[in-house]
């Protein structure tokens, strides 16, 4: 058995990638030679068999060349047309088999996924794959209805923890940020409007006059990094922001176990792995209400400065829940290999 994911490879250390990454490392740990084409603009990693096209056409010739029997897509964000032709030429090339895991937890409830069904597009290419695998409930109920067989679905939580490796030790900046303050909220994603940072920025200046050693730390990157630092040079408590930039998985991870709270307020927003990973490391999680969050964030509704600060005012006070010590989630990434092996033997 042989594996090519296609999707975005960090850095950054985004949902989709910690799954695809998490996945290769299973593979890896059994002896299957597995690769990555890695479609996002980010092509800083340096890896064997990890591969940086910059073109269409590019990623069609290793689909061609490489010597994989078969290719798992990561879908992370909308459907595009490039998307699209890619997916058919996957499900298309002779004695290959394709899989597609659709992570796009939001998706589903926007006006194009509700226009996604038989009919659609988007619907005849879900039908092409030989296997299709949903994160949460309601993107499986989406795939459903394009038609795709029971036989051929999957819903799989793509969470993946082990605690063997949580870095032992947060980094500078970070250290010498948390050392400074107490509590320490921290916000995991991607610099992009979706994610609301502008309310936690604005929110930490009225947290600050209850809690006045709070610090909100930022770990992320995206298309307003200029536009935040800019906001926060201009706030009063500018000291007590670090906007961190892309940081390595294994120092994410220590800097979520190490806070006192994840916040997670979004506009628009799936099924967040960094939710996931904070619930299994013991961290309180204060979340916008998607409709989709598993059981154990406080919810706060999408938009509102005053639920916010109500919410990280109660946390900071309220006994921390227990942590988990056996590794979450790889029983999910051991349900890919089991349909890899079931794609094998066909």
């Amino acid at each position: 058995m042989t594996v090519l994911q296609l999707g975005p490879y960090p850095p950054p250390n985004g949902g989709v990638q910690t799954n695809l990454v998490a996945i290769r490392r299973r593979l890896a740990g059994q002896g299957i030679r597995s690769g990555v084409i890695n479609l996002a603009r980010h092509r800083d990693a340096r890896e064997d068999e990890v591969y940086h096209p910059t073109t269409a056409l590019q990623t069609a010739r290793l689909l061609l060349r490489l010597p994989y029997r078969t290719f798992h897509l990561h879908w992370g964000g909308n459907v595009t047309p490039r998307l699209l032709a890619l997916s058919l030429l996957m499900c298309w090339l002779p004695r290959h088999k394709a899989v597609l895991t659709f992570h796009s937890g939001g998706y589903p409830s926007s006006p194009e996924g509700r226009k996604t069904n038989l009919w659609s597009l988007p619907g005849f290419v879900f039908r092409q794959f030989d296997r299709v695998i949903a994160v949460n409930g309601e993107i499986a109920e989406m795939i459903r209805r394009c038609g795709v067989p029971p036989e051929r679905l999957r819903v799989i939580c793509p969470t993946a923890v082990d605690p063997a490796e949580i870095a032992p030790a947060l980094s500078e900046p970070l250290a010498a940020f948390y050392r400074s303050h107490r509590p320490v909220l921290v916000t995991v994603g991607l610099l992009e409007p979706e994610y609301d940072l502008a309310q936690q920025i604005a929110v930490l200046g009225s947290v600050r006059r209850r809690l006045p050693e709070a610090g909100l730390v930022i770990i992320g990157s995206g298309s307003l990094e200029a536009g935040l630092r800019a906001r926060i040079q201009a706030t009063p408590w500018s000291s007590h922001i670090l906007l961190a930039g892309d940081v390595p998985h294994a120092v994410t991870l220590r800097a979520i176990r190490d806070a006192a709270m994840l916040l997670r307020t979004t506009l628009y927003d799936g099924d967040a792995v960094s939710v996931r990973e904070a619930l299994y490391l013991g961290t309180p999680v204060i979340a916008t209400d998607n409709g989709m969050r598993p059981p154990g964030p406080r919810l706060i509704p999408i938009g509102d400065p005053a639920a916010l600060e109500a919410a990280i005012c109660e946390t900071a006070s309220a006994p921390r829940p227990a942590s988990q010590t056996e590794p979450a989630g790889l029983e999910n990434v051991d349900a890919v290999l089991s349909l890899y092996r079931e794609l094998e033997a066909q």
